[in-house]
């Protein structure tokens, strides 16, 4: 990299955030762009009308990832993006603040006449936020292969009943040409770069802006449920009850105190859903049934904190005279990122004078699916009071426009040190 770099326009960048924060807006002042969704649409032919302004080749691939693309370079591109679609009641940041970063810096790079080795790409992925078709991360699945036509053709909205083929239709995808284009070939792409909300507070709390990130989150899932046994609230005394909801509020301070523990540093623990039969407020509850979440980057430490949580079982089981069944739901490995990339946000940081940060994502994204593919690397965002997938989700304006500027430092770096 010679010479000084051209400056992102971060006015640009904000202006384009408050915008697109429109599609999908609901008088709670929460957006709504869930796959398939009208907003979803309209965040699509909104995005595919900017990048053409660009002068970049738009096209919609069979999934309906959404790419912007300068046709008349040929060579493995550097792939910058995010997603565009919301959690229900969503903030403006998440996933959006990714793409339109994105755009924002391959739009400066084209106004600058700089000539890189490699193109640079714009994609914005479908529907990596949970939904009602029951899958996550859909787009990046499927380019990386996770996912294939016959996974995707039994997908159905849970609400509605609508194929996840016709909705994908609906988007301009076309899921019977999944088998033909994908997955992707292994190291077409020469990088993948994501910009993203930390949506902790990690960052926030030390005053600072930008983090590379380390490593994805390994997540794992269980649901556990406690056999008991339903008897009359008012005549069955305390030591003849075997109540499961007891028994499960002891599972819950159980996973809880995981994260207490001293040998468990890098780990998260989580009970989110619990039901209860027979569910009534005149029976001692007979059955219980919860989730578990647990997420670590360090397999070692998944292990010792499952170990912990079988000997509390065992110990509740034995104290309530409860049986509890455990069943796996998710084993999501951990996803280490590129270093090539790491070293390029961490000297972008430099370049700009900012803290060489690490971090490790507590949460899923795309990267991890498109590290399979190729050298992927995430930069993390400042997130206001670690607010996210809410209203209130927010990044400093200063920490957008520095992130902007070291990722389109990163870009340049990483043309020269690529292949």
């Amino acid at each position: 990299m010679k010479g000084e770099s051209p400056h992102v326009q971060a006015a640009r960048l904000l202006d384009g955030l408050r915008e697109l924060a429109q599609i999908g807006r609901n008088d709670a002042g929460g957006i709504d762009r869930q796959l398939g969704s009208p907003a979803d649409r309209e965040a699509r032919v909104w995005l595919a009308q900017k990048w053409h302004t660009m002068g970049l080749d738009v096209r919609t691939d069979a999934i309906a990832n959404l790419w912007g693309e300068d046709g008349k370079r040929a060579g493995h591109p550097i792939v910058l993006g995010s997603h565009h679609d919301t959690v229900p009641n969503g903030g403006a940041y998440d996933g959006a603040l990714g793409v339109l970063l994105a755009t924002e810096v391959v739009q400066t790079l084209r106004e600058s006449g700089i000539a890189l080795r490699h193109p640079l790409a714009l994609l914005s992925l479908t529907g990596e936020e949970p939904n009602d078709f029951s899958v996550s991360t859909l787009g990046s699945k499927v380019l990386c292969g996770r996912l294939r036509e016959e996974d995707l053709r039994k997908l159905k909205h849970r609400v509605t009943g609508e194929t996840l083929e016709t909705a994908i239709a609906r988007l301009g995808g076309d899921i019977r040409r999944v088998r033909e284009e994908m997955p992707l070939e292994k190291e077409r792409l020469a990088a993948f770069l994501e910009c993203h909300i930390e949506q902790g507070r990690r960052l926030y709390d030390a005053g600072e802006n930008i983090a590379a990130v380390t490593c994805i989150t390994g997540i794992y899932r269980e649901v556990i449920r406690i056999r008991g046994e339903a008897n009359h609230a008012g005549t069955t005394r305390p030591e003849h009850r075997r109540d499961a909801l007891a028994a499960a509020a002891d599972v819950v301070h159980a996973v809880e105190a995981l994260m207490g523990e001293a040998s468990l540093p890098g780990l998260t623990a989580t009970v989110g859903r619990i039901q209860v039969r027979p569910n009534a407020s005149n029976i001692v509850p007979g059955d219980a049934a919860l989730t578990l979440d647990l997420r670590t980057a360090d397999p070692e430490e998944r292990k010792r904190a499952l170990a912990m949580l079988a000997a509390s079982v065992a110990d509740i089981e034995a104290v309530r005279g409860v049986r509890i069944e455990r069943e796996l739901n998710i084993d999501q490995k951990e996803m280490p990122l590129a270093p090539v990339v790491i070293r390029a946000f961490d000297d972008a940081a430099d370049a700009l004078g900012e803290p060489r940060r690490e971090l490790v994502s507590m949460a899923g994204h795309d990267a991890a699916n498109m590290a399979r593919l190729t050298q992927a690397g995430m930069l993390f965002v400042s997130t206001v009071d670690g607010y996210s997938h809410c209203p209130q989700e927010a990044a400093p304006d200063h920490a957008v426009a520095v992130a902007a500027q070291a990722m389109l430092e990163a870009v340049l770096l990483l043309d020269g040190r690529l292949t």
